[in-house]
């Protein structure tokens, strides 16, 4: 029998929108800070030491203006980091900060393509299983205990940053490392663990690149500039002398913060060794694929160390070796189409945008502004308050911009006024590379940041307030190296 019309109940859902007020006020406040400063009045010019000015164009306040809400809404992700990239290209071009044609290039420099090379070696690890047998005989040797997990990966990440680019030593510890959580945590959801061990990759990767001119090409590109203003060379071991006991400081230390912010939920895992032990039996024998991508990467690695020692291969360009392994791992059928879905096209976004800010910086004076304006402040200081001073701009130009290209603003002009406070350049050259290593705050500093951002162990918010006591232990690095153990090793502080 069925219900009169009268005896049936309608039920209406009204589903009424949550606001994300959080999300609105920071989206607002980059738009506020960008239009405040973008209307704002001509800023007075820069003057150097030398008493040289340095006007600032329109388009260069209209580019720290950009820089201002890139990042706003890179640190409170308002909207998903790929698309602040994006912004920032649309509002160069929409603005007239620079033509859509500069602006969208940088999109594809040689640079990011590099990045997204690397990310295809650490998908080809995953598959063909080299990531998981890695893990597990890593597992075998440092144990149970959650410190020591975290103490072996990064030891093993900063030694491998000694001889390959951090970008790709980043790409190959992220599956490895992936591995090793699932065996911590079958959820996969966020974890003080988690966190601690991508973001520590990402600190430790920055650490331990500043060791050898193998490690970045921020390296290269400031011993070229001190070679210029200097008249001196800089060798691959000198480098490598007075870096060394710094770099492992500064790796050691960012595992005693890993424990510290980030301690395990877990003090150890019960029978992960002799799990890790049994999963690698159950691998069975390495197979044909894992060797050939083993080769195709020990050559990627090989071709690039020899290039940084062999003049006369100088020619090969590092990005075109890195996407030639990319192409060998399609023709052989290594990867296929639907692989090539899963690069995680947001951290390559990311990167572009960080690319295209950089450049407007640069090419529109801002930048260089930036710089004079905060060295000139030092001009009078005491020597070791000048370094530091130095030390500490770089420091923060390079979470926002590449590292090279805070070195390239900044080094010059101090190594203009240094002889004037009677500091010997070495120290402000080698000072200036510990800090461009480690963008410790913004996930657009280096590569490892933003590989580590992958892993959905945290927000980039989180991945801010750690960098903060990092940054600070990594000024404190600078201090004891200038005052302390450089003097000791013979490097010339003073004049």
């Amino acid at each position: 029998m069925s219900e009169s019309p009268e005896d049936q109940k309608i039920e209406f859902t009204i589903s009424i929108p949550v606001i994300d007020l959080k999300r609105i006020i920071f989206i607002s406040l980059g738009l506020f800070l960008f239009f405040w400063l973008y209307l704002a009045d001509p800023l007075p010019d820069a003057v150097d030491p030398m008493g040289e000015r340095f006007p600032l164009s329109a388009e260069g306040k209209a580019a720290i203006a950009l820089f201002l809400l890139a990042g706003t809404w890179w640190v409170f992700e308002v909207v998903p980091i790929g698309v602040t990239s994006l912004a920032i290209g649309v509002i160069q071009a929409l603005f007239l900060i620079r033509p859509a044609k500069e602006a969208f290039n940088d999109f594809m420099d040689p640079s990011v393509l590099f990045i997204f090379g690397s990310l295809v070696i650490g998908m080809v690890f995953t598959k063909v299983g080299l990531s998981r047998r890695l893990s597990y005989k890593m597992l075998t040797i440092v144990g149970e205990k959650t410190s020591m997990i975290y103490l072996g990966c990064f030891f093993v990440t900063a030694v491998l940053t000694h001889f390959m680019a951090h970008t790709a030593v980043a790409a190959t510890m992220f599956p490895i490392l992936m591995a090793i959580y699932a065996l911590y945590s079958e959820s996969g959801k966020p974890t003080k663990f988690g966190k601690g061990l991508f973001i520590g990759m990402a600190f430790v990767a920055g650490a331990g690149s500043m060791i050898t001119l193998l490690g970045a090409a921020r390296g290269a590109v400031a011993i070229g500039f001190f070679n210029d203003i200097v008249e001196r060379n800089v060798s691959f071991f000198e480098l490598s002398y007075y870096m060394f006991p710094v770099g492992w400081i500064m790796v050691f230390l960012c595992w005693v913060m890993m424990m510290i912010m980030f301690k395990p939920e877990k003090a150890a895992i019960p029978g992960l060794r002799e799990k890790a032990q049994r999963l690698y039996k159950e691998a069975g024998p390495i197979t044909r694929d894992e060797i050939f991508v083993g080769l195709v990467v020990l050559a990627v690695i090989v071709t690039l160390s020899l290039k940084s020692f062999i003049p006369e291969m100088a020619f090969i360009d590092k990005t075109s070796v890195v996407l030639l392994s990319t192409i060998i791992f399609f023709m052989f059928r290594i990867l296929t189409i639907s692989e090539l879905e899963q690069v995680p096209w947001n951290i390559v976004l990311l990167f572009a945008g960080a690319m295209s800010i950089g450049f407007c910086l640069w090419e529109t004076g801002a930048a260089k502004w930036l710089a004079i304006n905060w060295l000139a402040m030092f001009k009078e200081a005491n020597w070791f308050v000048f370094v530091l001073g130095i030390a500490f701009f770089i420091m923060v130009m390079t979470n926002f911009i590449m590292n090279v290209a805070a070195i390239a603003i900044s080094l010059p002009v101090a190594l203009v006024i240094a002889p004037y406070l009677g500091v010997a350049p070495d120290v402000v050259l080698f000072s200036a590379l510990i800090v461009s290593a480690c963008p410790f705050l913004l996930l657009v500093g280096a590569a490892p940041n933003a590989i580590a951002y992958d892993s959905r162990q945290f927000s980039t918010g989180q991945f801010f307030m750690a960098g903060i006591p990092a940054s600070a232990v990594l000024m404190a690095v600078v201090a004891f190296a200038v005052g302390i153990i450089w003097p000791m090793m013979g490097m010339p502080i003073t004049l």
